[in-house]
């Protein structure tokens, strides 16, 4: 590592900090990523959303995901655990659509390519590097990196965090913030074998919303299918069940998945992955901001932590390449940037609350493109989290109307626990 006077330094190499470091590299600034693992590593969270896609355009990785064989996305289907079929929404029917698809990726792939990028975009990448201490100067941060047991300085004008939920900042500052209703584990693996539409239909991720959980099924490649089951974290414990043996008799007790499962032979082992959400009560100071997974998490459900980190970074990039050339623009453009993040946080915050009553998917399931209301919500799921007028009074009709479904039931009322007589005799989960 040179010990010159970096323009920024990272921490962290996942999707905020490679999509950060790349586009800052790209516009010839001097920056170093140190990231404490070695990549390809695993990682849940494999369903992009289309407006990422501009972000993906404007780095120059499109070509590079054809050639990785990523999945193209073109919506999703929500089910009620109690019957079929879903309702299903396809990206190009949002509101102002601009796509018609995002990507359904292996993230240990997808990470190891955004983190490449940054690297032959001109960052300099160091993995397998912890970072121990951050200190803030008058003109500088002061960063101690420790590699093979070894400990070195370097210099930095500016510092990204994006080292994840535990974050070296967060944590220094002490101002992580978790939802305590939202405290919530999920359980989950790759599978060979699911049954799957034909057509775009088969690149669909699939939700289905039972009475105290919910399950995702994501197509990763033409065989492979990332599945898991996300619920309150004293119902596993009470179960007194192996991570294994709660998945297997979560999925086997399932209709909607048990039928798409016949064949199907588990590839991978069982993770788990624990207490979802959370924010940093502060998003920046004098000479740092963070992003991705170290500003904050709002559930896996609507696939927004790629979305939000690769955002986030993005973000990040524009407003430090502004701040090197005018330091005196610096608290306005880290205001701006904590405001535009903590907005996207809180339209998903808000999703997700309402996700989590009976009455949302009540509403979902009786789609009546009554206002507009029906695109307004797609564009949402695909990520638009703008200021447009057209979809923040759209929403206001679609909170509405799950607020009178709780209180006079304007369409039908659903159980959502499964009918268990519509079970297949065998479901093939073993490893």
């Amino acid at each position: 590592m040179n010990a010159d006077l970096y323009d920024v330094g990272i921490i962290g190499g996942g999707p905020a900090g490679s999509t950060a470091a790349a586009l800052l590299a790209r516009a010839n600034r001097r920056v170093i990523v140190f990231e404490r693992e070695k990549f390809p590593r695993f990682h849940i969270g494999e369903s992009l959303l289309p407006f990422s896609m501009k972000a993906f355009t404007r780095l120059g990785l499109h070509e590079k995901f054809r050639r990785a064989g990523f999945l193209k996305k073109f919506g999703g289907e929500i089910f009620g655990a109690c019957s079929e079929p879903g309702t299903k929404f396809y990206f190009k029917d949002g509101f102002r659509s601009q796509t018609d698809h995002a990507y359904q990726v292996t993230r240990s792939d997808f990470d190891k390519l955004l983190l490449d990028h940054a690297r032959e975009s001109g960052a300099e990448v160091h993995e397998e590097v912890a970072v121990d201490r951050v200190e803030f100067l008058n003109e500088h941060v002061d960063l101690a990196v420790r590699r093979n047991g070894s400990v070195e300085n370097v210099r930095a004008r500016y510092l990204i965090d994006a080292s994840g939920r535990n974050s070296v900042l967060g944590t220094k500052f002490g101002i992580k913030k978790s939802y305590d209703h939202l405290q919530k584990l999920s359980i989950f693996a790759h599978y060979d074998g699911v049954w799957r539409a034909e057509g775009i239909d088969g690149t669909l991720t699939l939700l289905i919303r039972g009475i105290d959980r919910w399950f995702w099924l994501i197509p990763l490649t033409t065989e492979r299918t990332s599945i898991g089951v996300v619920l309150d974290s004293d119902t596993f414990k009470k179960s007194k069940l192996s991570a294994e043996d709660f998945l297997e008799q979560s999925l086997a007790e399932q209709p909607i998945i048990a039928k798409r499962m016949t064949s199907a032979q588990r590839g991978s082992e069982v993770y788990t992955a624990a207490d979802f959400s959370y924010r940093s009560t502060k998003l920046h100071g004098d000479r740092w901001l963070l992003a991705g997974d170290a500003a904050g998490f709002i559930d896996p459900i609507f696939s927004s932590g790629v979305f939000l980190a690769v955002f986030s970074g993005e973000q990040c990039a524009d407003a430090l390449d502004e701040v090197l050339d005018h330091p005196e623009r610096a608290r306005k453009l880290f205001r701006r940037y904590e405001r535009a993040v903590n907005r996207a946080m809180d339209i998903y915050l808000r999703f997700v609350n309402a996700w989590y009553t009976k009455e949302f998917v009540e509403i979902f399931l009786t789609p009546r493109n009554v206002l507009g209301v029906a695109p307004a919500v797609n564009a949402v799921l695909g990520g638009n989290v703008g200021n447009s007028f057209g979809i923040r009074w759209r929403m206001w009709v679609f909170y509405f109307l799950v607020w009178l479904q709780k209180h006079f039931g304007i369409v039908p009322r659903r159980t959502l626990v499964p009918n268990k007589e519509e079970l297949p005799t065998r479901v093939g989960v073993a490893s």
